[in-house]
């Protein structure tokens, strides 16, 4: 192998090791960034919930909607629903859920049994124009109607 190869290997090496760790960085930066949004989330999310069981409105039976939408599956959850399409709400705990499950004829008989996720400060994010919310109006919004 002649010397200039040998440099231009050691370069594309050089320049793909760079750019692995660049992508790393970026990553570790993108999920502190994720997970201080969800920390901050929780906050307003508790605060909420210590205000609903002080002043109102009570707690519902929270339920599940198929991902094509036709059905509605029973839960074991009771909170409070953050959009008025129910798909997303908070539980009487203070913990987050997304309310949707693949279409079975189990969970018709059964329910589902959601887990909660890690809360967004904005619900929606990424979707159609209009769909996104901020999470304090969502609660907010159930708070005083």
């Amino acid at each position: 192998m002649s010397e200039d190869a040998a440099t231009s290997g050691d370069a594309a090496t050089r320049w793909r090791e760079e750019r692995r760790e660049s992508a790393f960085a970026h990553a570790e930066a993108l999920a502190r960034r994720q997970r201080a949004e969800s920390d901050h989330a929780r906050r307003l999310i508790a605060d909420f919930v210590e205000q609903a069981r002080a002043q109102g409105p009570e707690p519902v039976a929270l339920r599940a909607r198929s991902y094509d939408g036709r059905h509605r599956y029973r839960t074991r959850l009771t909170g409070w629903y953050l959009r008025r399409d129910e798909s997303v709400a908070v539980d009487r705990d203070g913990q987050f859920y997304v309310l949707s499950a693949p279409t079975s004829f189990s969970a018709l008989l059964r329910g589902v049994d959601p887990a909660p996720q890690d809360p967004p400060l904005v619900l929606g994010a990424g979707g159609k124009d209009g769909e996104s919310l901020d999470l304090t109006q969502a609660l907010d919004r159930v708070l005083h109607g």
